[in-house]
């Protein structure tokens, strides 16, 4: 396997690994609703380092993005949009069906959407079933699918076992959420998609390749961010027990340490689009449908992992974490299989 891809697919283990990670220090944010919490980190990770990177790596800001068209980029907010809309419905998602089956359901309906749609919209069908690079990984999309569900499945036993119970437990509209939840969030892959143009444009401004798609997320995740921060701050807004202004009232330690974690947590959510971009950088161009694959599956795999780290799979019976693992395998095949597929 030719080492660029090697490496595109370490930088995706890397920013899977954020994407997996970034809720631990949110996690322990305390004495504050979660709508102050979430609208901090999004400040963070959807506003302030997307365009504080442009800004380094443009040598004009302004010029570049009135260059790109405003079809091009309401083009490119939208789809952002379309997976903040995602990103809102994952919450009630998990309310209905609970955290393991909701994220399996979700993550699996996002890894197909959004790997197989841009390549059929390019008109490269015909190439994922007729030639064997295509075949490979295809048959890597579908082993990735499997090992989401797996681990997936081995988290609600783990759910079971030590008695997570989920109050407004709705199997028809816990799925319906989550199979809308996936569509949604694929957003985030046709945004990239949708966005090549720019990539395209900042190379030929001698924008390093690892860092080119960096300038379109200033668009892809301004528009996911009106999305949640509207809804963050509809919500803070409509609901008497819900306060920005107590939020911000507790004392001056409890807010400056609630607001690092909070960054903390949004900083490391950007980093896992940052090493996506550094990982699409050594992917070859035909086949840029596989790193959302990668980073979709992956990231469960992460997510796997870091919980045993964390230790929240202490407790449990043997197997459930068998199960695991098993998943965890089947995940790290089908990105071999992928891989496979990239070298044919």
């Amino acid at each position: 396997m030719p080492v660029a891809i090697l490496m595109g697919i370490g930088w995706h283990i890397i920013g899977a690994a954020m994407a997996a990670s970034f809720y631990a220090p949110i996690g322990k944010v305390k004495n504050w609703s979660w709508e102050t919490t979430w609208a901090i980190a999004g400040l963070f990770s959807w506003i302030l380092l997307p365009i504080g990177v442009s800004l380094i790596l443009l040598p004009d800001f302004t010029g570049f993005y009135a260059s790109m068209g405003p079809h091009l980029l309401l083009k490119v907010a939208l789809f952002g949009a379309m997976w903040g809309v995602g990103n809102v419905s994952y919450g009630l998602t998990m309310r209905h069906l609970g955290m393991s089956l909701g994220i399996g359901v979700a993550i699996g309906v996002t890894l197909v959407v959004g790997t197989l749609v841009p390549p059929l919209l390019h008109g490269q069908g015909a190439m994922l079933v007729h030639t064997r690079g295509g075949l490979l990984t295809l048959a890597g999309v579908f082993v990735a699918v499997i090992g989401v569900a797996i681990v997936s499945y081995a988290g609600h036993q783990k759910e079971v076992q030590l008695g997570a119970e989920v109050r407004e437990f709705n199997v028809k509209l816990g799925l319906l959420l989550a199979v809308m939840c996936g569509i949604f969030s694929s957003g985030m892959s046709f945004a990239i998609d949708a966005a090549r143009p720019m990539e395209a444009a900042a190379k030929v401004l001698g924008v390093n390749p690892l860092y080119a798609a960096l300038p379109s997320y200033v668009f892809i995740m301004g528009g996911g961010a009106v999305i949640n921060l509207s809804y963050c701050f509809i919500r803070l807004a409509a609901l008497k027990r819900l306060s920005l202004r107590a939020d911000m009232g507790q004392p001056r330690p409890v807010v400056l340490k609630n607001a690092l974690l909070a960054a903390t947590g949004g900083i490391m959510w950007y980093l896992q689009f940052f090493f996506y971009a550094w990982g699409a950088a050594n992917i070859p161009v035909r086949l840029a449908y596989v790193n959302w694959m990668l980073h979709m599956s992956i990231y469960v795999l992460c997510g796997g992992l870091v919980g045993l780290a964390l230790g929240e799979w202490k407790g449990v019976e043997r197997r459930p974490v068998r199960l695991l693992w098993a998943g965890v395998l089947v995940i790290i095949v089908a990105a071999n299989l992928v891989g496979l597929g990239m070298a044919s």
